[in-house]
């Protein structure tokens, strides 16, 4: 039997260039399919799949001032009143992964939405290195953008079956930092989870403040999943987040896993460390319960 990662190159190699796919490595016609080319060859072994059994999922547009912007959306088909989850993607956009993580949250009941953000720069999934996606992608992307485009995500979510006073929001890596900024952006979020994003850096035009920045202001709880081993995110900044929001009173939370580095939930890579990304979904599930999702 083929590996994921087969099926995905034979698909990629037998489909004629067209405007809807880039042999790059993304299939831009589905969003929430395939992978980006900056992170294959895809570890397959890991990958879960998520069916979409009792579910309505794929996309839908939201329009925000004019943009079209490409959501992927997974809830309990014919269900309405649903708690709302915002999947916020890795730099390599919403590809297979995030759907699926989209899915297992519409499995538990909730209205998940995972908005394309980098819509407007580009086609993440179509950059062969990371180097050249964080330079031709993601270095163009305003924060303030992205608040707007998940405050038009939130009003749909409310406008189409979504109960708005259950709003909550996840993230990984680039999303980990921008699910700390959205929680303090937007006082209608109830809580949040982060999983490995940035906590500290250089102030910048179009990111001008970081989560460190925002920490003794934020109201929302927020549960920082992180790595001890992670190179990009040392643990020393961990703990100067956790001085910061002493000086407020979110109750946010930290769990540092001691064995995983960066990544450690994302099943289709090398990084992943199964057994901490089951307990650190268990611990966002709980968390997001405990503080009125769900």
């Amino acid at each position: 039997m083929k590996n994921l990662q087969e099926d995905f190159d034979s698909l990629v190699a037998k489909t004629p260039l067209s405007d809807g796919v880039n042999r790059r490595g993304f299939i831009k016609t589905a969003l929430g399919t395939g992978f980006a080319a900056a992170v294959l060859p895809v570890s397959a072994q890991h990958v879960i799949k998520t069916d979409d059994a009792g579910l309505t999922a794929g996309e839908i547009t939201v329009n925000v001032n004019g943009q079209a912007v490409p959501v992927y959306r997974a809830q309990p088909k014919g269900k309405t009143d649903l708690p709302v989850i915002l999947v916020i993607s890795e730099i390599f956009g919403v590809h297979e992964y995030i759907a699926d993580v989209a899915r297992r949250f519409a499995k538990l009941g909730y209205l998940a939405l995972a908005p394309e953000l980098f819509v407007r720069q580009g086609d993440p999934g179509s950059y062969g290195t990371i180097a050249e996606l964080q330079k031709e992608i993601i270095s163009k992307v305003p924060d303030a953008q992205v608040m707007t485009d998940l405050d038009a995500v939130v009003a749909w979510a409310k406008a189409n079956g979504g109960n708005t006073g259950k709003l909550g929001i996840t993230g990984f890596c680039w999303g980990g930092r921008i699910t700390w900024l959205y929680a303090a952006h937007n006082p209608q979020i109830k809580a949040g989870v982060a999983w490995y994003g940035r906590l500290v850096g250089d102030s910048t035009p179009l990111t001008p403040k970081n989560p460190i920045d925002i920490a003794a202001k934020l109201k929302a709880p927020v549960l920082g999943l992180y790595g001890a081993q992670d190179g990009g995110i040392p643990v020393s900044t961990v703990v100067q987040m956790k001085e910061a929001l002493a000086k407020g009173s979110s109750k946010s939370e930290f769990i540092v896993f001691k064995n995983s580095g960066h990544a450690f939930h994302a099943d289709y890579r090398a990084s992943y460390v199964e057994a901490d990304a089951k307990e650190g979904w268990q611990h966002a599930i709980t968390w997001f319960k405990t503080h009125g999702v769900g």
